[in-house]
This record gives C-alpha cells, sequence and structure tokens, in this order.
C-alpha cells in the first residue's frame, strides 16, 4: 500500500460511561428509553456533520476530519536555514494550487534554523506538522521520539529525500590562499570559516567533507583523522548554522575559505554577492529529507495538507524553484534540463551516507559525546 492509498491515522475517542438504572415497570419508563435513544442517535448524527464522503468505497477514512470541515488551515513548516528562499517560493504555489482544488486556503507558520536546533526543538514541544531538514538523521531522532512513525521515508518518492546538494568552498577575491582542493583547507596560515556539527546539520555535511575525501581518494582513517585535525585547527570559531557561517564570512570579513552547500553560495550570488568558489571533484552527496509529523498532524487535523504539500515538493513545478535556489534537483526531468545542467558543475566522485554505515552509525562515530569530533575538538583546545 502506497503512500497516499494507506489507512489514515486518527486519534482514538474514548467514551467515558456513568451507569443509570431505568425502571421499565411501566409503559412510560419504556417510552422514555426510547425517546432518549431516539435523541442520542440524531445528536451523533448531527456531531459527524453529515459527512458521508469522508469514508470511501474501500471503507478508509478520510485524512483531516477537523481540517476539511474549515475554511482556513494552518501549517506549522520547520526547517533547516537555507531551505528558507525555496519555501517561501514554493509555498505560495501550493496554497493557489490547493484553494483552487479545494476551496480552502493554506497558511503556513514557518521555523528555520540549525538542523539540530530544529529537531531538538520538535522534539521538546514545537509542533511542526512538517519537517525538511538537513540530514536524515535529524528526522530518525524525531521518530524515536515517538512523533514520526516508523518508515517514513519509504511513504514518499526517493527514500523522503526531496532537496540536495553538494559542498563547496567558498575563498575570497583573487583566492590570494590559492585554495583548490580540500588539501588547501588544512595549509598554515588558511582561515576557514564553518559551522557546529553538534548544532548545525550542514555543518556534518562539511565534516563529512573532509572525511570523505580522503577516504575516497585512497587514504585510510589514519590519514582521514590527521587531515580533518588539520583542517579543524585552522577553525577560528563554529558558526552556530550555515546562514551565520555565511553571514560571518561575507558581511563580517572573517576567514579565507568557507565550506557551505553549493546552493548557499549560488544564493548568495543571487542576492548580488560577488562570490568566487570551487566544487571540489570529490564531493558528498548532501541529501535532505522530508516528513510528516504524523503525531502533530493528527492532533491538529492536518494530515491531507500535510501529505499533499510534501508530495508538492516533488513535482517538476516545485522541484524547479529548488533548482533555481541551487538545489539540485531530485526530478530526474528537472535535473536533465540544459539549464540545469549549464547550471551546475558536475562532480566525478561522489560519497553517500551509505559509504559510511548510515546516520546511526556516522553519529555515533563522529559526533557523539567522546566521538571523533569530540576528540578533535579537545586536541585544538590544548
Amino acid at each position: 500500500m502506497n503512500f497516499w492509498q494507506r489507512p489514515l491515522k486518527r486519534s482514538q475517542l474514548t467514551t467515558h460511561r456513568r451507569p443509570y438504572r431505568f425502571r421499565l415497570n411501566s409503559l412510560k419508563g419504556f417510552i422514555s428509553l426510547t425517546l432518549v435513544g431516539a435523541i442520542l442517535s440524531v445528536a451523533l448524527a448531527a456531531c459527524s456533520g453529515g459527512n458521508s464522503s469522508s469514508n470511501s468505497g474501500n471503507g478508509t477514512p478520510s485524512a483531516s476530519p477537523v481540517a476539511a470541515n474549515k475554511s482556513n488551515v494552518e501549517i506549522t513548516l520547520v526547517s533547516f536555514a537555507v531551505t528558507k528562499a525555496a519555501h517561501e517560493a514554493i509555498i505560495p504555489k501550493f496554497v493557489e494550487k490547493w484553494k483552487q482544488e479545494h476551496n480552502q486556503t493554506v497558511t503556513f507558520k514557518q521555523s528555520y534554523g540549525g538542523s539540530g536546533s530544529q529537531t531538538r526543538a520538535v522534539i521538546d514541544g514545537l509542533e511542526a506538522d512538517v519537517v525538511h531538514l538537513a540530514l536524515a538523521g535529524d528526522t530518525e531522532k524525531i521518530q524515536k521520539a515517538g512523533l514520526i512513525e516508523p518508515g517514513w521515508e519509504k511513504e514518499v518518492a526517493n527514500n523522503g529525500i526531496v532537496s540536495k546538494s553538494v559542498a563547496a568552498i567558498v575563498t575570497r577575491e583573487g583566492n590570494p590562499k590559492n585554495i583548490k582542493t580540500w588539501t588547501d583547507l588544512a595549509k598554515d596560515g588558511v582561515k576557514l570559516i564553518t559551522a557546529d556539527p553538534k548544532t548545525s546539520g550542514v555543518a556534518k555535511w562539511n565534516f563529512l567533507a573532509l572525511w570523505n575525501s580522503v577516504i575516497k581518494t585512497g587514504g585510510d582513517e589514519a590519514k582521514a583523522t590527521e587531515f580533518v585535525t588539520t583542517a579543524y585547527n585552522n577553525v577560528p570559531i563554529l558558526a552556530r548554522d550555515a546562514r551565520e557561517a555565511t553571514d560571518a564570512f561575507f558581511k563580517q570579513g572573517q576567514g579565507d575559505a568557507l565550506i557551505n552547500y553549493e546552493n548557499e553560495i549560488i544564493l548568495a550570488q543571487q542576492k548580488g554577492q560577488k562570490v568566487n568558489y570551487i566544487v571540489p571533484d570529490v564531493n558528498i552527496s548532501i541529501d535532505n529529507p522530508i516528513a510528516v509529523v504524523d503525531k502533530n498532524v493528527d492532533k491538529h487535523g492536518t494530515r491531507e495538507v500535510a501529505e499533499a504539500f510534501v508530495k508538492y515538493l516533488y513535482t517538476p513545478e516545485a522541484q524547479q524553484e529548488f533548482a533555481k535556489l541551487g538545489f539540485r534537483p531530485v526530478d530526474e526531468t528537472v535535473a536533465q534540463t540544459k539549464e540545469v545542467k549549464d547550471k551546475f558543475p558536475s562532480v566525478k566522485t561522489v560519497g553517500t551516507v551509505q559509504d559510511y554505515g548510515g546516520w546511526s552509525e556516522i553519529d555515533q562515530k563522529f559526533f557523539a559525546e567522546g566521538g571523533i569530533f569530540d576528540k578533535i575538538q579537545a586536541q585544538k583546545k590544548r
């Protein structure tokens, strides 16, 4: 059963009954009881709103019994920082489409920040209907907290990945430090700007891009550890998220090089920044998942709209907007257009999360307390 056919979840309603004693020792008592039953039947029918269409022919209940009866529906979207411009371009298109098809106005509350911080906020009570995060590991944390049901990545296309990018190295105008590859970031005298992988999903990707650059060129883990340690010794301060790192480099003039999503760099160019950057031939596929937060949509009665929005993000129309703002499209029809091919340089060797055991293993090895990143930071402080 696919995502759009599956039975839709509802909260279970518990009816509390009080014991009542009726004496049916007279015709009057019998008639009273009959009238009570008739009145209750009418009341229950009225409460259902006469919504006989809420059940399809196969007995599947409708998705959002609350939202379906409202003229306005509000969706809360929680996402990582660098998706903001893309969503602000896509959301009005979805709202217009939904209004035409359902005569219902959808409004969006939006929250953007570091993926790790956003994940903790949702777990701690930020009632997101939809989460679009920097890495599947963050979505899995929300699942483990009981807010998203297992198998979420199988309920939509592309294993739940709705946007993707690669890592890019930004340099100062004229590239005075002559930075051309990942190895140049470990040179003496080079100041590197990146975010903190403890708070930013983008920063985890940056770390993996550095690690991957050694492994994919024949180095072992000892060489990878040595290289990444040297590179992070060149980081003067860790930004909170990708947007803060970008601001530190461009607006505050910090650093000689910046690692960030390719799409974030393209967005900076579109905003008038003159950007010199390199997309290294050895790179990491930065895959960003989308998921409906089951517990919250069922609580809010917004499942139907939330699921439709997630589905819409995979359409060529939405994927074109992602591409315009620098994300490499996951839709192949969009990816194969001349405009997209001209926009994004090819990458020869691409690493994936699966190459390193998936996010559970990656988090445990690199980013958990006492992991490789903590060891690198402890060495840096000495």
